[in-house]
């Protein structure tokens, strides 16, 4: 069984299992989960939770506290929705280098929207929340060293089967690529130009050739 029909069938048996107020909850995240990535936590609405449900503000307050917890609920669908996506990818990498290269194509798609609606959930809202919603920078903050250390173990990876230069240091690295990663990404939006992207991400793939 592969990794995407595996994935399926372990999401069905989780659903099969579901009681019908896990459903729910799991059906506003989903919904959600792309306004809030889009129009963050202070631009999004309860009306805009209820129009994206369908569901009435008694039964959106039935099953969450606030808006606080669709919002933290929200960043998590988005957040372990893209690390799945790049997991996959990287599964079908047999190189450390080629593993580090994943972040290229994926992220690419952030850009267009093909994977996530708004763009890359960390960058989002670690904007939207640095210094009003203290609950989810501390999310995204974890995400991010979460995402260091997995570089970090790759570049490790690809020291010990010699890919990658003995002397490389695996943090500056990893800092060096999430930043080059989420700074393409708020270029490339602000100016609303594509090509910015393709250029930082065209240094960054040069960056990673470079290291062994």
């Amino acid at each position: 069984m592969d990794l995407i029909y595996q994935s399926v069938y372990i999401c069905a048996v989780i659903q099969n299992n579901m009681t019908k107020a896990e459903k729910t909850r799991n059906f506003i995240v989903e919904k959600t989960a792309p306004i809030f990535n889009m129009k963050g936590y202070a631009g999004t609405s309860l009306n805009d939770i209820t129009a994206a449900t369908g569901l009435t503000k008694g039964s959106i307050y039935g099953n969450f506290a606030n808006k606080d917890e669709v919002a933290l609920a929200a960043f998590d669908y988005n957040l372990n929705n893209n690390v799945s996506r790049i997991e996959a990818a990287m599964s079908a990498q047999a190189t450390a280098k080629g593993k580090l290269l994943v972040y290229v194509s994926i992220y690419q798609n952030f850009i267009v929207g093909t994977i996530s609606k708004g763009g890359c959930p960390i960058l989002n809202t670690a904007t939207d929340a640095d210094d009003t919603h203290p609950a989810l920078r501390e999310k995204a903050l974890k995400a991010v060293l979460s995402w260091k250390k997995r570089i970090i173990k790759l570049v490790e990876e690809g020291i010990a089967n010699k890919e990658i230069k003995a002397d490389s240091n695996p943090e500056q690295i990893a800092l060096t690529v999430i930043a080059m990663i989420e700074g393409g990404i708020m270029i490339s939006r602000l100016t609303n130009k594509l090509a910015h992207w393709d250029l930082i991400m065209d240094s960054l793939k040069k960056y990673i050739n470079s290291l062994g």
